[in-house]
């Protein structure tokens, strides 16, 4: 086991494929997905599209429907996702979501000349609906394929895609708006770049090293050994332990700390268009343009975040818990800092509102490996599953956000309402991290192991109660195999 668990694999190996393809997939869906905040202020703002494309006299209400009704549907398939990934595998069920948005993108205009917001509404539901399934997916696939000493790049690259696709999906969005395509030519955009992901995911995707036409020998014993698998690892059916998770401290606090990050960052994604047009009375060019750039300095920050963690990995100067907490901090209370600052604001300083922004959205760029991938390190067997939860809860508490700023924004030029969806926005952060501090970590979990939920062969004990007294047996089992 030992000589397995030296061998490095490739520097550059299928892994990394991978996750280039997970990272393009969250980046041509984020597309599909956030174009809407663009579009939205196109069809309704006859100086900011085409003028051969209709405008619709859509009200602040009747936006703030369109804006939230992606998540109405997006919440109730994450749990699904779960299940369905650890069915039938992220190469199946990845595929599902992505082909959805393209058609349905393509779809979008003419369901908005046949039913108007109303009809978008819906759209926009059911592309919820589809998407919801990817993260699990995302989170089910780097499982499977990261080993713990290249979690960290592999993470990163994959959920950069994110930043990719905000920064792509404000910053083209505007100007297809007001070329020949005018706004319809948005949504078709966003069908075409769906397409060719699929395209790609058909033939380079795999569930697992084992199962992957392209991966060598090295590289799949260096990914399968390191996570200590025996053979055959990947055909298991798990059992899920309910019980255990749902009792667990630091499960909680990583549903809080994720929920807070889903809460605040998605009033930035969506909200931050129609601050820069209502405040800072900025026209839809320049609006999608400066809109991108905090999402462009979170990408590129990403990437500063992954080379710092590495540097305190390999020189050990902090354990893992504390490194991911610490960057953790840096990256929810920095942004909570900076968006005070930029309630008070007004058109007069606008150079210095978008230097905030872009401070706020690089610094949250830590979050990732501050504690989403912390998932992967408490259970990487249930990954998916846990996943799925987490996400899911969050995008629960974060579905009246969008309706909450179209009651409290009343006026779109209004600072002082701004304040306070801003001054809301940091308190999230802030509380969020404080909870993670206290009750997160990143130690593998007893109710990760293969065997936690099987009953010892001198009891006659239901699998509860397995779960009950003899929490640490599944853990005493693993320790061994190492």
């Amino acid at each position: 086991m030992s000589a397995f668990v030296e061998n490095t694999g490739p520097v550059i190996g299928i892994r990394y494929l991978q996750a280039v393809l997970l990272f393009l997939a969250i980046c041509v869906n984020y597309i599909a997905r956030l174009n809407v905040s663009i579009a939205v202020v196109a069809m309704t703002d006859a100086e900011t599209t085409n003028s051969d494309f209709p405008v619709y006299d859509w009200t602040e209400a009747e936006r703030s429907y369109i804006l939230s009704s992606f998540s109405w549907g997006y919440i109730l398939t994450q749990f699904p996702a779960g299940f369905l990934v650890r069915m039938f595998g992220a190469k199946a069920v990845l595929f599902i979501p992505t082909l959805a948005s393209a058609v349905l993108s393509a779809l979008t205009p003419y369901f908005i000349s046949w039913g108007g917001w109303v009809a978008f509404s819906v759209l926009r539901i059911v592309m919820g609906l589809f998407q919801g399934l990817i993260f699990p997916c995302i989170h089910e696939h780097l499982a499977k394929w990261s080993p713990p000493k290249d979690r960290n790049r592999l993470g990163v690259i994959a959920y950069s895609g994110a930043d990719c696709g905000t920064v792509l999906a404000m910053g083209i969005s505007g100007l297809i708006a007001d070329s020949s395509m005018g706004w319809p030519g948005i949504s078709y955009v966003s069908a075409g770049l769906c397409l060719i992901w699929c395209v790609l995911w058909l033939v380079f995707g795999s569930n697992n090293a084992p199962s992957s036409w392209m991966v060598g020998k090295s590289e799949r014993d260096y990914i399968e050994r390191s996570m200590k698998r025996e053979d055959g690892f990947h055909v298991q059916k798990i059992p899920i332990p309910w019980r255990a998770i749902w009792t667990s401290a630091p499960f909680y606090a990583l549903l809080i700390v994720r929920s807070a990050q889903g809460c605040a960052f998605s009033t930035m994604q969506l909200q931050t268009p129609a601050y820069m047009h209502g405040v800072l009375e900025m026209d839809i060019k320049s609006n999608a343009l400066f809109s991108a750039l905090p999402f462009l300095a979170m990408w590129c920050m990403s990437y500063v975040y992954l080379a710092i963690a590495d540097v305190i990995m390999s020189r050990k100067w902090l354990s893992l818990t504390t490194m991911r907490k610490s960057i953790n901090t840096v990256a929810y209370w920095g942004p909570a800092a900076a968006l005070i600052g930029i309630g008070f604001l007004d058109k007069s300083q606008t150079e210095l509102a978008i230097a905030l922004m872009t401070i706020n959205a690089g610094l949250n760029a830590g979050s990732s490996i501050g504690s989403l991938l912390t998932i992967i390190d408490m259970s990487p067997n249930h990954s998916g599953i846990v996943m799925a939860i987490v996400n899911g809860f969050g995008n629960i508490i974060n579905l009246p956000n969008p309706l909450l700023v179209g009651v409290i924004v009343t006026e779109p030029s209004s600072r002082s309402q701004w304040q306070i969806v801003f001054g809301m926005t940091a308190f999230v952060f802030i509380v969020g991290n404080l909870v993670y501090l206290i009750w997160g970590t990143t130690d593998q979990q007893p109710w990760d192991a293969v065997d936690f939920l099987k009953p010892l062969p001198d009891a006659e004990l239901n699998q509860d109660a397995v779960s009950d007294k003899k929490p640490e047996a599944g853990h005493k089992v693993l320790e061994k195999t190492m």
